[in-house]
């Protein structure tokens, strides 16, 4: 795996932070630095060849040709001289020993550049709707770090994991005795597929107080406006699919009011596998039985998206069958 350097900074930084994006839930963590990277006019430096990790899957046709294989992800550096930044942004989430050389790359570059502090950002998916308000959480490998951004309005995790390359950098890091942070920023568990620029926009904030500079959210702003408008529109749908579903005795219950964090384990993963009976099997009583279980905790109105994306499946299975 070869660190390609197209432009040697080393002469022009001084103990920059880094901020580093790969893609994941909602694309919440990449968004944010993608657009970070877009604003501050960011300029590409070294790049980093992760073709040995990945076989070709596919050749691109152009008129019956057969032409070059179909892109490769890639892993771009980039840096902005005022205020003093690296950004690392990836294509791909890389897992095993090839994640670990990855970020054995990267952290190298982060020391010849005298980097002292990464932050990189994620989603935290949570029972919630999308009208709800974003929280900002993080998790850092020191404490100063976690609570200069508790004192910016984050709150810190208080428990749990974080997976992916978001949880290497954290670790290797801190091996190399560097500061790092992950800022993670909940969004509808439903919605996991879909991009969540609403997620993304308080990641950007965050990062502009850290480097004090202003940042225009002005498209940001507009891409969280249209994804508001689709759901709703999402939402009239699943509530118009449902209005349709007559369950055969409808169960009387004191427990419409239960919050969604109060709800038994063994309940969340029995609506799992009804998700997964429903999409396999297209069965209308396990939608029913599904429809049900959902009102009986009172969590239809976080699951409705999820049930529109199912639908909205079928709908096209049948067109195209």
């Amino acid at each position: 795996m070869e660190l390609k350097i197209h432009k040697d900074i080393t002469r022009e930084v001084n103990a920059p932070l880094l901020v580093a994006g790969w893609p994941g839930m909602g694309n919440v963590g990449l968004g944010a630095v993608n657009y970070l990277r877009r604003k501050l006019e960011a300029e590409p430096f070294a790049e980093l060849d992760m073709s040995e990790l990945f076989a070709p899957e596919a050749v691109v046709v152009n008129e019956g040709i057969a032409g070059s294989f179909s892109d490769l992800p890639t892993h771009h550096f980039y840096y902005v001289r005022e205020p003093e930044l690296i950004i690392s942004e990836s294509a791909a989430q890389i897992a095993g020993p090839g994640g670990v050389n990855v970020m054995g790359k990267m952290l190298d570059l982060a020391d010849q550049l005298r980097v002292r502090t990464i932050y990189t950002g994620a989603a935290f998916a949570v029972p919630t709707g999308h009208r709800e308000p974003v929280r900002l959480l993080c998790a850092a490998n020191r404490t100063s770090v976690r609570d200069s951004l508790i004192a910016q309005g984050v709150e810190g995790l208080q428990e749990g994991h974080i997976s992916g390359m978001n949880g290497l950098l954290l670790g290797f890091a801190g091996l190399r005795e560097l500061e790092a942070a992950c800022l993670l920023a909940t969004m509808p568990q439903y919605a996991v597929n879909m991009p969540n620029p609403k997620s993304s926009r308080e990641i950007v904030k965050i990062l502009q107080g850290l480097l004090e500079v202003e940042i225009d959210l002005s498209e940001l702003e507009q891409a969280v406006e249209q994804t508001e408008t689709m759901m709703e529109e999402i939402e009239s749908q699943i509530r118009s699919a449902f209005s349709r579903m007559e369950p055969e005795h409808q169960e009387e219950t004191e427990l419409g009011q239960v919050e969604e964090e109060q709800v038994p384990q063994y309940v969340m993963q029995k609506i799992d596998k009804l998700f997964s009976e429903v999409e396999r099997t297209r069965s209308q009583d396990k939608a029913t039985e599904l429809k049900k279980e959902l009102d009986k905790w009172d969590l239809y109105r976080f699951y409705e998206d999820r049930f529109l994306n199912l639908f909205r499946k079928h709908s096209d299975e049948d067109k195209e069958g």
